[in-house]
């Protein structure tokens, strides 16, 4: 009996983690807003957001890598590699097939209550677009 508890716990946090199908590709940013205010589009036209499995690869002025934890609606995003190296921030997100939007907390102490930036700059909300025909599977030969 004890195996099976172990094993049902052991997949319902595996599960919780898992990023979800529809998220994995390349997305490019076509809205963002900081504190109530719309960023020009300059400021974002060469960013990439690359999700695959459980990490993230974003491509700004410089490359930040690291790890999104999963739970729900909830992000939990841990930088490894980059400027962001350390740092733990917090979001929400919401997705359809070809459209994802986060709203980030830049402090990480709190997840936003919902995808507006207004009255807070510590809040960042991103709008992507899937870039068609790249996908990032998990290759299961590798493994």
């Amino acid at each position: 009996m004890r195996t099976i508890i172990t094993c049902l716990l052991s997949l319902l946090t595996f599960s919780s983690n898992a990023q979800p199908r529809e998220l994995q590709g390349t997305w490019i940013p076509s809205r963002q807003e900081m504190g109530g205010k719309a960023l020009p589009p300059a400021a974002f036209e060469r960013q990439r957001l690359i999700l695959a499995d459980s990490t993230y690869t974003t491509i700004a002025e410089s490359v930040d890598k690291g790890i999104v934890k999963y739970n729900g609606d909830k992000m939990d995003i841990y930088g490894r590699e980059g400027v962001n190296a350390g740092k733990h921030f917090t979001a929400i997100y919401k997705c359809n097939v070809e459209e994802l939007i986060i709203c980030y907390n830049l402090k990480g102490d709190s997840y936003p209550t919902s995808f507006t930036t207004s009255g807070d700059p510590l809040l960042f909300v991103s709008v992507f677009k899937k870039q068609p025909g790249v996908r990032h599977y998990r290759n299961k030969a590798k493994e």
